[in-house]
């Protein structure tokens, strides 16, 4: 049976880093025969975090945000699915706003606060992560662990993908001041050599998840 795996952005710029590893990890899972649903959630309709009205603690509700907004049909989405890919870059030292919402309502509909069955997820499914930064790659890796293990406490069994030291920009010096902090050279060789094979990796990464 087709698998159905649901990629989700959280990162507002089109064809650049986290997108791109986001689509070639959706090609790597399609290549595997899984049907690919895609939501951007710069593009959704208003949402929200969570708003801890505690809906999804009753009985009837169990493991359903009750929230109706721009993130219910993600959230439909993946509690239907086979896996997700889910990518964010890393804004001042963290995932974006818009990664932190779907996150929160994700993550807290499945807690039950209860010690003997702590989450209510009866559909595990596994999950990839990936983060971009213009830091370099080992920075933020105890942050990406962090976010690893609750995805794979209360979503499924996941890994990760961080591509680090990335290229913000085409032409540095088109700014308003020097980006003095960057060696855009360097950059842009990284984004030439390195980034070319973690395009490669998200695509094997997003195979293997629907295999």
């Amino acid at each position: 049976m087709e698998k159905k795996i649901v990629v989700v952005n959280a990162g507002p710029r089109k064809g650049w880093n986290t997108d791109t590893l986001l689509t070639q990890a959706g090609k790597g899972a399609e290549a595997a025969g899984a049907q690919i649903t895609r939501f951007d959630l710069f593009k959704l309709e208003k949402y929200t975090g969570c708003i801890s009205c505690f809906g999804c603690k009753k009985e009837k509700f169990k493991g359903h945000c009750i929230c109706r907004d721009g993130l219910t049909p993600v959230l439909d989405a993946i509690r239907e699915a086979d896996g997700l890919i889910i990518g964010s870059p890393n804004y001042l030292g963290n995932v974006t706003a818009s990664f932190r919402a779907l996150y929160e309502r994700l993550i807290f509909q499945n807690l039950t606060y209860n010690l003997e069955t702590p989450c209510c997820n009866e559909h595990p499914i596994p999950v990839l992560f990936i983060m971009t930064s213009n830091a370099p790659d080992t920075m933020y890796q105890e942050l990406v662990e962090s976010y690893r293990q609750t995805f794979d406490r209360f979503v499924g069994p996941a890994d990760v993908l961080i591509s680090g030291d990335t290229l913000q920009l085409k032409d540095y010096s088109k700014t308003d001041w020097p980006w003095s902090m960057f060696s855009e050279a360097a950059k842009k060789e990284r984004h030439e050599t390195v980034f070319p094979e973690e395009m490669k990796k998200a695509f094997e990464m997003g195979m293997a998840l629907a295999e």
